[in-house]
C-alpha cells in the first residue's frame, strides 16, 4: 500500500506570526529542512501469459533456451479429496525432510499444492507459504482429472472445474499462506480445449513442464538424477513430488541434482523467474 504523505501549511497573519505559529523559529526551521517520508513500493504483481487464441487459458512448458543456464524445480503436493482416511490411518503425503534440503542447499522451488493438501498439513503449507525461498501454486483442490482417462484419477466435472480451482486458492489462505501465486498446475498434467476454456476467467497460467523426474512411486535415487540430470536444457520447468508415501526418493535425488546442475553452471529460479523472462 502506498502511503501518501500530507503537508498541512498553517497560514499565520503577518502582526501575529510568532503569537499564532508559536514555534521557536529553529523548530520551524528544522521542520522544513526534514525530508518527505518515502512512499511504500507496491507489490509486484506474478507475471503470467496473455490469454491463447480465443481467451483460452494459457499454457506454459518452460522458459528461453537463450540468455542464461535457467532452470526451475517445482514439486507437486498432492493429496488427493477422497484420501482423508488414508491419511487418518498414518499414511504421509507430506515430506518435510525434502523441505528441508532444499532450505539447506538455498534451491528457489515452486510448490504445485492441492487445497487438501493445505488443509491436512496447514502449518507446513503457511511455512513453505511465507518463506521467501519458495512459491505456492495452484494444483487444484481435489486432484480430480480435469479430463477423461487421466491416470486413474476420479474426474472434475467440467461445470465445477473453476469452482475446484478457486476451493485450493481459499484453501490456502485458510492455511495462512499469504500470495499463492496464479499459476496451475492440471492433475496428472491432463488437459484439453474443454478444460482451458472453463478456467479462463480465473487468471491463471496453466504450468506444464518440459522434464518429467519420474520420482513417482520410485525406488531408485540414482535413477531419478539420471533422468533429471539428462533432461534439463537452458529454461527447463522440471517436474518432482512433494509427497512422502508416492515419492520416497525424491529428497536423495535432490542431493544429487543440485550440485549437479551448479557444477554445469545452472541458476535455479522459480516458476515466476521464468515466466517473467518468457515475456520479455
Amino acid at each position: 500500500m502506498i502511503l501518501l504523505v500530507r503537508r498541512i501549511a498553517a497560514v499565520c497573519a503577518l502582526g501575529a506570526a510568532l503569537a499564532a505559529c508559536g514555534a521557536p523559529e529553529a523548530a520551524r526551521t528544522a521542520s522544513r529542512a526534514a525530508p518527505p517520508a518515502p512512499a511504500a513500493s507496491a507489490p509486484s504483481r506474478p507475471a503470467t501469459l496473455a490469454p491463447g487464441p480465443g481467451g483460452l487459458t494459457p499454457v506454459f512448458h518452460h522458459g528461453p533456451r537463450s540468455g542464461g543456464k535457467t532452470v526451475a524445480l517445482t514439486f507437486d503436493a498432492d493429496m488427493t479429496a477422497d484420501q482423508g482416511p488414508r491419511a487418518a490411518a498414518g499414511e504421509r503425503f507430506d515430506h518435510p525432510r525434502l523441505i528441508t534440503t532444499l532450505r539447506t542447499l538455498k534451491v528457489p522451488a515452486t510448490v504445485f499444492m492441492t487445497g487438501r493438501w493445505a488443509e491436512e498439513y496447514p502449518a507446513q503449507a503457511r511455512a513453505i507459504g511465507r518463506d521467501p525461498l519458495f512459491e505456492v501454486a495452484n494444483h487444484s483442490y481435489s486432484h480430480y482429472a480435469f479430463t477423461d482417462d487421466c491416470y486413474g484419477l476420479p474426474t472434475v466435472a467440467g461445470n465445477r472445474m473453476r469452482a475446484d480451482v478457486e476451493r485450493a486458492y481459499a484453501a490456502f489462505r485458510a492455511a495462512g499462506v499469504p500470495d499463492a501465486k496464479p499459476y496451475f498446475r492440471f492433475p496428472g498434467g491432463c488437459y484439453d480445449r474443454r478444460a482451458l476454456r472453463a478456467l479462463s476467467g480465473t487468471g491463471v497460467t496453466a504450468v506444464q513442464w518440459d522434464v518429467v523426474g519420474g520420482d513417482a512411486f520410485a525406488t531408485d535415487a540414482d535413477a531419478v538424477a539420471r533422468q533429471v540430470l539428462d533432461g534439463v536444457r537452458p529454461g527447463s520447468v522440471v517436474v518432482l513430488h512433494c509427497t512422502r508415501s508416492a515419492a520416497p526418493t525424491t529428497e536423495r535425488a535432490i542431493r544429487t541434482i543440485v550440485p549437479e546442475l551448479r557444477r554445469q553452471g545452472f541458476r535455479f529460479v522459480k516458476v515466476s523467474e521464468l515466466i517473467g523472462s518468457a515475456r520479455r
